[in-house]
């Protein structure tokens, strides 16, 4: 499901996922396109499309499913304790370098990139996490570029946040590349963010 110019953006939906790390970027991304002629297509999906409980107990139902969301130009990859678990998901993990292969712009929220790189996709690298979790992002793969520093790590097809609210300063970002400053800027004033 994509817009007539492939402008699809999907954010991936889990059981203990942090709310934030997948509301924020929703929001930003929801909040351009209305503002946008180029009117990007912006859902949320699970694996097997069923509800999911977020990290602190909201319940959410995602717009589809892994197998029905159809082609990305963004996938968004959130972080919270129920990633945890998809680390040592095979499963998890080999659909995560199928998206890879299909998917151009590959981003993660928080300790979302804890999946990424035990999917092995940020091999050598620059990418960033939640500061609290940065040993952990080490230990899954030592030859990943840890920046501390900044709030994003955009790497070309790969762009990486930091915790929580950094998620939304990363979507603004991608707004900005994807369409223009100008209109980042704009949907920056519309959700009266100061990040």
């Amino acid at each position: 499901m994509t817009t007539g110019n492939g402008l699809s953006v999907g954010i991936f939906v889990f059981d203990g996922a942090e709310e934030l790390n997948v509301a924020g970027p929703y929001e930003v991304f929801t909040t351009w396109r209305e503002r946008s002629e180029l009117k990007p297509r912006v859902s949320t999906f699970s694996w097997d499309g069923r509800g999911v409980r977020l990290a602190q107990g909201l319940h959410m139902v995602p717009d589809a499913s892994a197998d029905d969301v159809g082609p990305l130009l963004v996938l968004v990859h959130p972080g919270g304790p129920g990633v945890m678990r998809l680390v040592t998901d095979r499963a998890h993990l080999a659909w995560l370098h199928a998206m890879r292969a299909r998917t151009p712009l590959l981003t993660s929220v928080c300790t979302g990139s804890l999946a990424l790189a035990a999917a092995g996709l940020l091999a050598g690298r620059p990418a960033t996490t939640h500061w609290d979790h940065v040993d952990e992002l080490a230990r899954l793969d030592p030859t990943v570029l840890i920046d501390t520093e900044t709030r994003y790590v955009d790497d070309g097809d790969v762009v990486t946040s930091a915790g929580v609210s950094a998620g939304i300063d990363m979507a603004l970002h991608l707004v900005g590349r994807l369409e223009n400053v100008e209109v980042a800027a704009e949907v920056r004033r519309a959700l009266q963010y100061e990040g």
